[in-house]
């Protein structure tokens, strides 16, 4: 993990990075409210993702405050990929790089041990996220390709806006290694 993958040496002394748990469900949903434009998904899905997807998603704590959570799965039909569904960092967080940091700590978790692609959809209005994936792409060393994935159609008259599919990898293998390695420079 590059120094731009790690938190400011103040965020990393004070910031404990984990595996969410059930009970966290009502404090990420109560994150991504106070987090305009992210989709604003049931509290109940993200109770959900801090059961059923624990070991795919991540979160940053400096004590009671909830800093940064990332939720993502490995789809059924590919095992080989990671899919990120949100990204979310507190305001007071913002711009301290720990979205990479979460993403990277995500990434050499064991239960991603065989996932050698990183995808995720992103609005072309987004552009904090759009270039939060390219930096990792860069850090990584890897390819991104971006392409149209869901047609603002398919929202029906809801007004969201067209997703682009973001997609990492091949990621140098192991995964692990490369991400020890780049931490030593």
């Amino acid at each position: 993990m590059t120094s731009a993958l790690k938190p400011p040496v103040a965020a990393a002394q004070t910031l404990a990075l984990r595996q969410p748990e059930k009970a966290d469900g009502l404090r990420v949903y109560e994150l991504i409210e106070q987090s305009p434009p992210l989709d604003l998904n049931s509290c109940y899905s993200y109770l959900l993702h801090s059961w059923h997807f624990a070991d795919t998603c991540i979160l940053a704590e400096e004590g009671e405050i909830l800093a940064g959570y990332i939720s993502g799965y490995i789809p059924p039909k590919q095992h080989d990929t990671l899919f990120i569904w949100q990204v979310v960092v507190g305001e007071r967080y913002r711009g301290t790089g720990l979205a990479l940091t979460l993403l990277a700590g995500l990434l050499a978790r064991h239960s991603c041990r065989d996932v050698c692609f990183l995808e995720t959809t992103v609005s072309p209005s987004n552009k904090a996220s759009a270039r939060l994936f390219a930096k990792l792409a860069e850090r990584l060393n890897c390819p991104l390709t971006i392409s149209t994935h869901f047609e603002a159609e398919l929202f029906g008259t809801h007004g969201h806006e067209a997703e682009q599919l973001f997609r990492i990898g091949p990621f140098p293998a192991p995964l692990a290694d490369s991400l020890q390695n780049s931490q030593e420079k």
